[in-house]
């Protein structure tokens, strides 16, 4: 044992150099960096079902797995809109849901952001101009970024969160029907 100490004090620790880090990482350090700067803090989210299918909340509840942990990127969800700095609305407004909606999002802090998640919230779905929907999320409330797709993915979700605390009042996707 005492040659083993020996030779390590005459030859020295060799070890080779750190790897870098995984490009996922760099994005997800970028985006926490992001979310203190422009906020200061961590950023809260209330999440508001409207009337989906389902799928976009999925999605949404993914965002809490250990593969994107948003939890370590400052992003929250609450249960209350009166803790929330952004809702996340998902599905075409039902006539039932929207005097809800409307109060959840009164019931918001100002500054706000609404972020309309999936085809349905944004206008497009298969339930667009159905008897019972009023339609896209803008036709009830202002919506600062819309994110397309059937269910989006994580990723777009992500990409979401990060165009509306970015640029505040801009939209991905332009939306000629918006409630100013």
């Amino acid at each position: 044992m005492y040659h083993v100490l020996r030779q390590i004090l005459r030859t020295g620790i060799r070890t080779e150099a750190p790897p870098a880090p995984a490009p996922e990482d760099v994005v997800a350090a970028r985006l926490h960096e992001d979310i203190l700067r422009i906020l200061g803090r961590a950023l809260t989210i209330r999440y508001v079902d409207a009337g989906s299918c389902n799928g976009c909340e999925l999605e949404a509840q993914a965002l809490g797995n250990p593969y994107y942990n948003v939890e370590g990127l400052g992003i929250r969800f609450v249960a209350s809109p009166r803790h929330a700095d952004a809702l996340m609305v998902s599905g075409p407004v039902s006539k039932h849901m929207a005097i809800a909606l409307r109060r959840t999002w009164n019931a918001a802090p100002d500054p706000k952001l609404v972020i309309a998640i999936g085809e349905c919230a944004c206008g497009r779905g298969i339930h667009s101009g159905n008897y019972a929907t009023l339609d896209r999320v803008s036709s009830v409330i202002p919506v600062d970024v819309e994110v397309p797709g059937c269910p989006p993915s994580p990723t777009a979700l992500l990409q979401g969160i990060l165009a509306a605390i970015a640029r505040p009042g801009a939209q991905a996707i332009p939306n000629e029907r918006a409630v100013p």
